[in-house]
């Protein structure tokens, strides 16, 4: 009787064993589930965590690369202005030089003359004046020719010769030599010769600049004769002293325009 009771006992055991069994295995399983969620849940906010840290280098890289961009920019307009700057130092400084050249030709040139010259300007027979680049000897016109005329006189003749000894040196100058009158008309006997004074003052300077070449050994490339009468004095033609200061030749020393450089230009970059 009491093995048939402990027999009946059997099937309910087995099936609560089963039943806690079951429910172990839920237990577990749920709990490996949370387990599992959570993880998931972590590594899905590493993710994003790990994606935004991308993003950001990726951001931090781009910028990165547009500051370079932007200083090899910089860097290479500085390089071009500081060549540019040198260029022109360069540049300056050729011209500085050239410029500290000429003034010492230029000076050489005048005190020659100067020397040359000397008696006739103790007398002022001669006027001797530079400025800009330029010397200019104004020939009163008795030194050169006798009244009226327009061949040179043998004192004329002597004061040139020393006048070409000088001029003869200078290669990079153009040498204009000009003509002038009072206003005075030529007399009834020269004006079958010189009907005005144009032909008078064109004729003298023709006269100077071919002795020059001829006797004074000038170049006649470097030379240009140029007549201007009466219309350009220098005095009043009211006095005898004013008519003969502007009875004169000129002879004007100016920079060949052949031989001056134009220095290139060159355009700074704007900032």
């Amino acid at each position: 009787m009491q093995a048939e009771r402990g027999r009946a006992w059997v099937p309910w055991l087995v099936t609560v064993l089963v039943v806690l069994l079951a429910g172990g295995v839920l237990y577990l399983a749920h709990r490996g589930s949370a387990q599992a969620q959570a993880q998931a849940e972590e590594a899905r906010k590493a993710t994003d965590e790990a994606n935004a840290r991308t993003r950001d280098a990726e951001a931090a890289r781009k910028q990165a690369e547009e500051k370079l961009a932007a200083l090899e920019t910089e860097h290479a307009r500085l390089t071009t202005e500081k060549q540019q700057l040198t260029t022109e130092k360069d540049q300056l400084s050729q011209t500085v030089q050239e410029q500290e050249a000429e003034l010492s030709k230029l000076k050489a040139t005048y005190d020659d003359l100067q020397d040359k010259m000397k008696a006739e300007i103790a007398e002022g027979a001669i006027k001797l004046s530079q400025a800009q680049g330029r010397i200019q000897v104004d020939l009163v016109d008795k030194v050169l020719f006798d009244s009226g005329d327009a061949s040179i006189s043998k004192r004329g003749q002597e004061v040139l010769k020393r006048l070409g000894g000088v001029l003869s040196k200078v290669d990079d100058k153009s040498i204009q030599v000009s003509g002038h009158t009072d206003d005075s008309p030529p007399s009834q006997k020269l004006q079958a010769t010189f009907p005005t004074n144009w032909e008078l003052s064109v004729a003298r300077a023709v006269n100077v600049v071919r002795f020059l070449q001829e006797q004074g050994g000038v170049p006649s490339r470097r030379m240009i004769a140029a007549g201007y009468g009466e219309t350009r004095p220098i005095s009043a033609n009211a006095t005898p002293q004013g008519r003969a200061r502007n009875r004169r030749i000129e002879v004007l020393l100016i920079p060949d325009l052949k031989a001056t450089k134009t220095p290139a230009k060159t355009a700074r970059s704007q900032r």
